[in-house]
Formats: structure tokens, sequence, C-alpha cells
């Protein structure tokens, strides 16, 4: 009974418990339940799952990503400046800070893969620096529209309403960075479920080893997934800048924590037992609700952190409690 309990939660233990939250917040708040505060649940959880696709990603084989959050806010300055300060054309402004995630996805591959330093210490050691990098950059400033520069003067440039309308605007009365989000968890589902290189991943880290016995470019595809982190990461910080309308220093540091958490909620989703796409998503889905509720409860904002902490341990608890028991067996 005790292995099939264990078992049971770990299938459907996050399901459970988004159900749970659910009724309970409609009980305590009739507002919960309204179309327009899920329309801003998902609007909040849009950024956080994006980020969390790219720790998807290097999880998939066998990585871990630190480095997001301080890649996104690089992004996020990256993308204001080049309007505010530059007044340069919307096509330069989104193909750039992608440019610059990708790099650090090279450089994340350079120390894990070509220098050997375990994944978490490379991406520590990137997080820093990153973090370093868009503090030096924007001299520890936000960025906005006509801001007054530290040489004199003030910024020539604003960030224009097309590129406002891709984190404010609506299509078919849900927001665009909700349909963005979508589409970017159809194409990570797709290519890691449904193509040979998915499966390749998938194969690299779950057997580095015998990947390599039957052919295949490890450190090609311990490459391709940091890459696509810190793509992801950047199109966060775009997205980010779009909606608040500003560029705000440390602005990825915050959602770390809630996408790590979502990814290994997702780990569990139907007995997943793997990260994958649509797992992270519903992850995604549980924290962003469960603040959502906090906050109509007006629990305080400092105490966010507790409750996301805590879904974290809950979902690692369960993951590592259920592959214990299945090795054993």
């Amino acid at each position: 009974m005790k292995e099939k309990s264990i078992q049971f939660l770990f299938k459907y233990g996050a399901i459970l418990l988004l159900i749970f939250i659910i009724i309970y917040f409609s009980i305590i708040s009739p507002a919960f339940l309204s179309y327009g505060n899920f329309t801003d649940i998902l609007r909040a959880i849009s950024i956080v799952t994006v980020l969390a696709l790219g720790v998807t990603f290097t999880l998939v084989v066998n990585g871990f990503d630190l480095s997001v959050g301080s890649t996104m806010s690089l992004s996020t300055v990256i993308t204001a400046s080049l309007m505010v300060w530059y007044d340069m054309p919307l096509w330069l402004v989104l193909i750039l800070p992608i440019a610059v995630g990708a790099l650090v996805g090279l450089f994340n591959t350079l120390l894990i893969v070509v220098i050997g330093i375990p994944d978490l210490l490379a991406t520590l050691s990137t997080m820093y620096i990153v973090a370093g990098l868009h503090r030096t950059y924007t001299e520890g400033y936000s960025i906005y529209n006509h801001m007054p520069l530290t040489s004199g003067g003030t910024a020539i440039g604003e960030l224009s309403e097309a590129f406002l309308w891709i984190g404010q605007g609506k299509v078919a009365g849900l927001p665009v960075p909700v349909w963005l989000m979508i589409g970017l968890i159809a194409l990570a589902y797709l290519f890691l479920n449904h193509t040979r290189w998915g499966r390749i991943f998938y194969m690299t880290g779950s057997n580095e080893e015998a990947a390599t016995l039957s052919g295949v470019k490890v450190r090609r595809v311990k490459l391709a997934a940091y890459v696509v982190s810190g793509i992801f990461a950047s199109i966060a910080g775009i997205l980010f800048t779009a909606r608040v309308g500003s560029g705000q220093i440390d602005a990825g540091a915050p959602l770390l924590m809630e996408a790590v958490a979502a990814v290994f909620v997702g780990y569990s989703v139907l007995g997943a037992g793997k990260p994958n796409a649509l797992g992270t998503f519903f992850g995604a889905a549980v924290i962003g609700i469960l603040l959502n509720g906090l906050t109509i409860l007006n629990l305080p904002y400092y105490a966010f952190d507790i409750i996301k902490g805590s879904v974290l341990v809950l979902a690692l608890a369960v993951t590592y409690v259920y592959a214990k028991k299945r090795t054993a067996a």
C-alpha cells in the first residue's frame, strides 16, 4: 500500500494539488474563478514558463542551468537600451538580445563541455558574471523612456507601441504573451517527443556513455541544449520588458526559483518521470495559481518565497522517493 500510495502521488499528486488549490480559493473568494483573473494568471505565468522551458532542455540532457535568471535580466536591459538609448528598429531590438542569450549558452558549453566544470558550478559562475555584466552595462539604473543619462542629457528614444503590444496587447481575448507561450510549449513538445533530435536529447540525458557508443555527438547535443536555454531566457527578458514598459535590473532573479520549481513539479505530471514541456507548463500553472490565490488573501509578498520553496521541496521529495523506489525494484 505504501508503494502504491507513493506511485499514485507521483502520478496524480500535482493534478490533485491544483484541483484542491482552485476549489479552496474559489470558496474563499468568488472573484478567483473569473475570466479576468485567469487571464491575469496566464499572463503572469507566461514569462516563467518560457524561462522554465530553457531549464527543461538542459535537464533533458542531464544538465542544469542556473544562469537563466541573469540571462533574462541581461536581455531585459539590452532590449530596453536598444530602443531608449540608441533608437534602433524593432527587428534589431528583437534579434540582438536573442543572439546575446545564445552567446551565454555557448559560454556555459565552454565551461561544461570543453573545460569540464560540473553544470551547477559552471552555470552558477555564469550567473554571477552575467549579473555583473548587466549591472555594469546599466550602471545600476533601470531603463525607461527619455531617462536622464549619466553622461548628460536625456535618452533619445522610447519603447515603441509596436514593441509594447508584444507584452500588453491581446489577440482573440488572450494576452499576446500567452499565445507566444502556447506556441513555444508546442514547439518544445513536438521537438522533444516527436523528432529524432528529441529522442537523442533524452538518450544523452539518460545514459551519456551509451549515447556516445551509439554514435551520438554528445558535445553537440549539450551545446544545443544550453544555447536553447539561453535563447528561451532572452525571449523571457524581451516579454518582460514589453510587459512592464521598462528595462528593470535584476528582473529575472526572482523568477529563477519559480522556473526551477515549475520544471520539477512537471516531472511527476501523469507519471512522466522526466523533464517535459507539458509538465513544465503545468508546474508553472500550479505555482502561478497558488501565488495568485495568496495575493487575493492579502498574504504579505515577502512570505511568497516560503511557499515557492515548499512547493519545490514537495515536488523534489515525491520525485526522488519514487525514483529511489523504482530503482530498488
